[in-house]
Parts: structure tokens; sequence; C-alpha cells
């Protein structure tokens, strides 16, 4: 027992060490400013391509699954601005708004991939145009998984009502629609994370290697959402010191703390490895 509380407090140490020594609080707040530019081109890009291919609802769905995880009193502003800039008629696919909205939104999976490579220290040695590009199937792969899952939620109600209809067991296990965007958007963040965290840095992990880090990033983005959220129902002076800008500035608070988070989970897989190996070399 002692052993592991000792090997516990080795790698928390060196986590946290290298977190600071990797520039972590700087690279947390380059991680939310990317991340908040890139939230709504790759919104535009992913609600012109939707309407493209005749999902006209798939705005509403599309917000829903990325502000769903984040505290009502964060998100609320937020959303009802980004659906009012969704809503507004644009021209076809091909525009130059939605080819830059596309490379916007690539910029935050790269400011993804710099954290984690410093995270896991390793050094990048793909080439800038494969790196572009696998950021772009990034965005699209995202867009489709959006697109796929909007239409799944629209079909939700009716596969609800067949399945009450003829499974009369299951009906205390059926739950409301907004119950299963919970679950969807939550589903979408795993897969999200193991994504990032295997194809975005360089080298290779395996899933054992990236498990650590990935639950300490849903517990924190837990506590830490659920924590932000009860100072700005308490405390919170965000409104009268940052007037109209308050919903951005709060939006930055937030993105900068799961940001911190999302780097720190990077710096434990890394710290867990590292231990690893040293006790391996030992003799036993």
């Amino acid at each position: 027992m002692l052993r592991r509380i000792v090997a516990l407090k080795r790698v928390i140490y060196d986590a946290v060490g290298h977190f600071n020594y990797d520039d972590g609080w700087s690279m947390a707040s380059h991680l939310a400013i990317s991340a908040l530019m890139a939230l709504f081109p790759f919104l535009i890009f992913a609600t012109t391509l939707a309407s493209f291919l005749g999902a006209q609802a798939f705005a509403e769905t599309a917000v829903h699954l990325v502000f769903d995880t984040w505290p009502e009193q964060i998100a609320e502003p937020i959303a009802h601005e980004v659906v009012n800039v969704l809503t507004v008629q644009r021209g076809d696919l091909l525009t130059y708004g939605a080819i830059l909205g596309a490379f916007f939104a690539s910029n935050g999976i790269e400011a993804l991939r710099t954290s984690l490579n410093r995270a896991y220290r390793v050094v990048e040695n793909r080439s800038l145009i494969w790196r572009r590009l696998q950021s772009l199937v990034f965005v699209l792969i995202a867009t489709f998984s959006f697109l796929a899952i909007s239409v799944l939620l629209v079909l939700a109600p009716i596969i609800e009502r067949l399945l009450d209809q003829n499974f009369v067991w299951i009906r205390p296990y059926l739950g409301t629609i907004t119950i299963w965007r919970y679950i969807i958007a939550s589903v979408v963040i795993v897969v999200g994370l193991v994504a990032v965290h295997f194809w975005l840095p360089a080298g290779k992990r395996r899933l054992t290697e990236i498990v650590p880090g990935l639950i300490f990033t849903l517990v924190g983005w837990l506590i830490g959402s659920t924590v932000f959220a009860t100072y700005l129902d308490n405390f919170s002076s965000y409104v009268t010191t940052y007037a109209g800008l308050a919903s951005i500035m709060i939006a930055i608070v937030f993105l900068y703390i799961v940001s911190a988070i999302f780097i720190l989970g990077g710096e434990l897989n890394a710290a867990i490895s590292r231990f690893l190996e040293a006790r391996a070399r030992v003799p036993s």
C-alpha cells in the first residue's frame, strides 16, 4: 500500500512538474483561444455542408451536441447567438466562407496537436502539409459525425415510440430526447479524446497508455465545470466588469480551465509511461 502511495506521489509530481516546465498555463491559454476561434468556423462550415446535403435542422442539433456538456450559465447565452449566426441563409457549399471556416477550424486541431506533443515530449517530424491535411480530415469526420447524429436524434422519438408500442418491458428505461442528447454528447467527447490522443501527437501509443489521462480529463471537466458554474452563480462579477463582453469572457475562462485539464491529462499519461519504464529498468 505504501509503495502505491509513493508511486502515485511520484507520478503526480512528475506530471505537474512537466506541466509547469512545458509552459502548460500558457499553452492552456493558447488552446482556449484557438478553440473559441475554431468553434464558430467549424459550426458554420458544418451547417453549410449539412444544408447542402439537405439536413436543414442540423444547426440546432449541432449546437446541442457542442454546448450540452457546458454548464448552463456558460452555454446558454453563447448557444443562442450561435443559433442566430447559423440560421442566416448562405450560398452554396463551395463558398470562400465555408472553405475559410474549414481552415480556421483546423487551426483548433493544430493547437491540440501542439499541446499533446509538448505533454508527451515528442518531436514532430511529419510534414506541415501532412499535418494540415490530417487536421482538415478531423474537421470533416467531426462534421459528418455530427450530421449522422443529427439524423439519429431526429429519428429518436420515432424509434422510442415504436419501442414503447412493441416492447412493454423497455418502457421504464426509455428516456426523453434530452437525455439522449446528453448521452450522445458525452460519447462524442470520449471518442474525440481517444482520437486526438491516438493520432494527433507524434509517435504511437496504446489504448491502455492514454486511458488514465482520459479519465482524469473527464472527471476534471465535470468537477471544473461544476465549480466554475457555482462560482458564477454565487460570486461572479463578470457582467458588471465586462458588460456586453461578459459571455465571451466567461467562455474563455471556462475553455482555459478545460484546456489546462486536457493538457494535464496528457502530462499524466506521459508521467505514468516514464514511471513504468524506469521501474522496468530496475533489476527485481
